[in-house]
């Protein structure tokens, strides 16, 4: 109701104006009484024409009003260095202001529906380095490296809302990915792709906002490292990697980051000795009758006395755990007392 106070003061306001005008006696020689009532109605015209416009203009926001304010300059400018250029010089007097006239809509035009359709992160090619973020609507911004786009576990954390925001892919990071797919190795091949198609499934994800964001010229000189590091800075995004150089050169120059592996060790079900498991010896040990199992997180499970027991399930008690830079290794004892063991083979 309140804006319809306001739009009535404004109407008012504007017929009083159009009417106080129209009293002017250089502008109407032909009588006050005429001149009010043609300025009554232009006045009262004038402000339900804008009343209109700020109806139409609904769900204008304040950042596409100052993008189309922000293109229209830029477009004019544009129009303005085109006409002092001396183009015309030849072209009849009297049709140059046509020309002009085409000019400067045409640029103003095409100035303001660009910059209403771009992003914030589009800006960043006209000033460098500078993002439009509201104070009280921090972004998230997670910035991927080859080696995680190829890993692929990335979209698992996405679907499970762990990761929400923007999802940033440099350019020299794309073409790292599609160089990795067009490689002769059918493994290396079979990856790469595999990225590919994570990017795209990405792109149709409503949870995030996949951004490709372009080199810095100033540094295509640097590795690839170096570019991430940078590009984390200046954004202040996130590294996701499975780099292990990548992610100690982030920590030593002080840029937040993701080891996707160290994530996924850390999500991993704690184990003690002495705790009782289930799996299935897939192959022979090292030693003499001695069986190796995985489980569900991938750890190996080393077990003693369950060479006989390949290709099926076995209860087993952990003895000692170990770690290593593949993860976590799992020593057990076969159990033989009061066990049962199920043949996958044939279902007995």
């Amino acid at each position: 109701m309140s804006i319809w106070v306001t739009r009535s003061f404004f109407l008012l306001l504007s017929t009083t104006a159009g009417y106080a005008i129209s009293q002017q006696p250089a502008l109407f020689e032909e009588g006050q009484i005429v001149g009010g009532v043609y300025g009554l109605v232009v006045g009262f015209g004038f402000g339900w024409l804008l009343i209109a416009v700020d109806e139409m203009l609904k769900g204008f926001s304040l950042r596409a009003f100052s993008a189309a304010t922000f293109g229209l300059m830029l477009g004019l400018l544009v129009a303005w260095m085109v006409d002092q250029s001396q183009l015309f010089h030849y072209v009849k007097p009297e049709v140059v202001w046509a020309i002009r006239l085409s000019l400067f809509l045409a640029f103003g035009y095409i100035g303001m529906t660009l910059a209403m359709r771009s992003n914030k992160e589009d800006f960043a090619l006209i000033i460098p380095y500078v993002r439009l973020v509201a104070k009280n609507q921090p972004e998230n911004m997670f910035i991927l490296d080859t080696s995680i786009i190829i890993d692929g576990r990335i979209r698992e954390l996405i679907e499970s809302r762990f990761m929400e925001g923007i999802i940033v892919i440099p350019r020299f990071v794309l073409n790292a990915v599609h160089k990795v797919a067009d490689s002769e190795d059918t493994s290396r091949q079979t990856r790469g792709r595999h990225g590919l198609e994570l990017l795209s499934d990405l792109q149709k994800n409503p949870i995030v906002e996949v951004k490709i964001h372009e080199s810095n010229e100033a540094l295509n000189e640097a590795d690839d490292d170096m570019q991430l590091i940078h590009l984390a800075r200046t954004i202040g995004g996130k590294i996701y990697t499975n780099d292990y150089n990548l992610s100690k050169i982030a920590e030593v120059q002080g840029v937040s980051y993701v080891h996707l592996n160290e994530l996924a060790n850390a999500l991993k079900p704690v184990i003690l000795p002495g705790e009782i498991l289930e799996v299935q010896i897939v192959k022979q040990g090292k030693d003499q009758n001695q069986g190796i199992g995985y489980l569900q997180d991938g750890s190996m499970v080393v077990v003693n006395r369950a060479a006989e027991m390949i290709g099926k399930m076995a209860e087993v008690q952990v003895i000692s755990l170990h770690k290593t830079a593949a993860g976590l290794m799992v020593f057990a004892e076969a159990r033989k007392h009061n066990q049962t063991v199920l043949d996958l083979n044939n279902g007995k």
